[in-house]
């Protein structure tokens, strides 16, 4: 969330009539295609923390079912942009303050197909003091931890066999895929979603944004590029196989993944639940840096 939020020191919860109010001073509307330059000059002002939404608009567009959500725009009295958000299966938010995240919480608590609430951990905590839905109890809450490479690292010993990922390697990629989502989040996207699970993992293989090592038909390694922006990559899925950890093999093909995909961004993210030692420790090793604390809110 930007900074201005986050340096106004509000920490009073609105009452119901004083939310209303606060809500009543801004304009929310459902964005339409002819929006789009504005908000991506919008969003550009923190790249590393609005890369999934503006992702999703490079590639989809502003209204397209593959975004599994709608965006939203806050405008002040003035017309000005304050706040974006996607809300639906995914929710994320831009808020440039806090009546601009009131109105958000207010807008998304209404909305029936949400699975996860993902931000930084201090906008999470201030959305859920306005997210108030009937009977709601988050199923899972996750802290994360935001880390991020600038500038590559040297590989010492170049594998020749990471690559994209073609269609042949699909049913390898889901099933490790949707084991470390279970692993993750309890939920089996293989059981609850099979049929846009697949066909969802088969389209970023086929836009060249899943990169592996295969020997033998065995996955040796797996990495996920989520969402892309000429500013920012955001990666999700990095796996080694268990009967293969501890040879180097993973820090290996994850720094050379990263050299060659620095050639094309400016930086690279991920997030990395901050009770995984082992994969933090690993991160550091590969270059990257802490940048902050997220909170993902898993419904139910």
């Amino acid at each position: 969330m930007s900074t201005n939020l986050a340096e106004s020191g509000a920490t009073q919860v609105a009452t119901a009539s004083q939310l209303h109010s606060m809500i009543a001073t801004l304009t929310t509307e459902q964005l339409t295609g002819e929006s789009e330059a504005e908000v991506l000059s919008f969003l550009a002002e923190r790249p590393i923390h609005t890369v999934c939404m503006v992702g999703m608009i490079l590639e989809n567009g502003l209204v397209s079912a593959l975004n599994r959500g709608a965006f939203y725009a806050c405008r002040d009295a003035a017309g000005q942009l304050e706040g974006v958000a996607l809300i639906g299966h995914a929710t994320f938010i831009e808020a440039r303050s806090e009546t601009v995240l009131a109105a958000f919480a207010h807008l998304a608590q209404h909305n029936t197909r949400a699975h996860l609430i993902r931000g930084e951990q201090e906008m999470i905590e201030r959305f859920l003091n306005y997210f108030k839905p009937v009977g709601f109890t988050p199923r899972l809450v996750c802290r994360e931890l935001l880390f991020e490479q600038r500038q590559s690292v040297m590989v010492s010993e170049p594998v020749n066999n990471l690559r994209p990922a073609t269609l042949d390697d699909l049913d390898l990629v889901l099933e490790v895929n949707a084991a470390m989502i279970y692993e993750e989040c309890g939920v089996n996207p293989l059981r609850t979603d099979y049929i846009g699970f697949r066909q969802r993992t088969a389209r970023r293989i086929q836009q060249g944004r899943i990169w592996v090592w295969v020997e033998n038909g065995r996955l040796i390694f797996k990495t996920d590029v989520i969402s892309a922006t000429p500013e920012v990559l955001y990666l999700e899925g990095v796996h080694v196989n268990s009967e293969e950890r501890g040879k180097g093999y993973g820090l290996r093909c994850f720094t050379q993944l990263c050299t060659h995909l620095l050639q094309h961004t400016k930086s690279i993210c991920l997030l990395v639940n901050e009770q995984n030692r082992m994969a933090i420790n690993f991160y550091y090793k590969a270059g990257y840096k802490l940048q902050g604390c997220y909170d993902t809110i898993y419904l139910k």
